[in-house]
């Protein structure tokens, strides 16, 4: 365990004060102690993953910060199955699939997240989502670890059921064979789409805001509301997609904040719509509320 460690470091958007404690468990059991050692002191506790999809508070986090490693992030595929610790990025999920020609994951390359958070949001892209193809999670806390189905998680649209405190620490996924050249062919195909649609190749922490029931996405309606490029402090609502926010320099978790609130504010002035942020927060921050 490491004390106050900058959060902006673990960041995608590179944004982030300390976390009070940071600890890489590398086992079931070091997690289960751990979140154990964290209800005894009263500390919230909160994995970081890949960092992408977390907003951390610029003051820090006064908690403790868990990065997932060993058998927790590996992953092996075989026998129509894929088996995947919380801390694994979908990446190399995707490319141990593969690598024996098994399909069904395919939607992960365009989501730069670990499984822990991809079950814990339901994660999803091109008409894939997690809930499609996990078969059961070992979900883990401050009492022990126990398997849950995707009916239990109560995985649904961009969310669970689960609740701070409880953490992914393992995920088994039923997956199809299917040749390896057409899993390639599928893979670079949504690659070419989302590079093509979205700002791969700048500091963002994912989309900022759940597609809302309505005839226009998120960042439909945030470009019809003429906010691509609108900028606040080091940070920017990405020019080449409105669900995006950019660091452009110097950003402060403060300033993309500021772009959310902003965002909602016209969403509702022009189109009437409530647009739920998908990005977590973590630390003493929040979104103001829409009068």
């Amino acid at each position: 365990m490491k004390e106050r460690v900058a959060l902006s470091r673990y960041t995608t958007l590179g944004t982030g004060g300390p976390a009070r404690w940071l600890a890489t468990p590398t086992s079931v059991d070091e997690l289960v102690v751990l979140l154990g050692w964290a209800a005894e002191h009263d500390l919230p506790v909160a994995p970081v993953g890949l960092g992408s999809n977390l907003l951390a508070a610029d003051e820090g986090f006064e908690g403790l910060a868990l990065k997932l490693a060993g058998e927790l992030a590996s992953a092996e595929a075989d026998d129509g199955r894929l088996v995947a610790g919380g801390g694994a990025p979908l990446a190399v999920c995707l490319h141990r699939a593969r690598a024996v020609g098994l399909g069904g994951i395919e939607f992960v390359c365009a989501i730069p997240g670990t499984v822990g958070g991809g079950v814990w949001m339901n994660a999803g892209a091109y008409g894939g989502d997690v809930s499609s193809v996990l078969d059961r999670a070992l979900v883990a806390d401050a009492k022990g670890a126990r398997w849950l189905t995707p009916g239990e998680l109560g995985l649904r649209y961009r969310r669970s059921g689960l609740a701070p405190g409880q953490v992914v620490a393992l995920a088994e996924f039923r997956l199809e064979a299917r040749p390896v050249d057409e899993i390639k062919v599928t893979v670079a195909d949504m690659q070419t789409r989302r590079k093509a649609a979205q700002p791969t190749n700048k500091r963002t922490f994912g989309s900022v805001f759940k597609n809302p029931e309505h005839e226009l996405t998120a960042g439909r309606m945030l470009e019809a509301c003429g906010l691509r490029g609108h900028a606040i402090g080091g940070a920017r609502i990405s020019p080449k997609h409105a669900n995006f926010i950019e660091n452009d320099g110097g950003a402060r978790s403060a300033d993309a904040i500021a772009l959310i609130a902003e965002a909602r504010r016209r969403a509702r002035a022009e189109f009437g719509v409530f647009l739920e942020p998908e990005v977590q927060l973590l630390g003493p921050i929040e979104i103001p509320p829409l009068d």
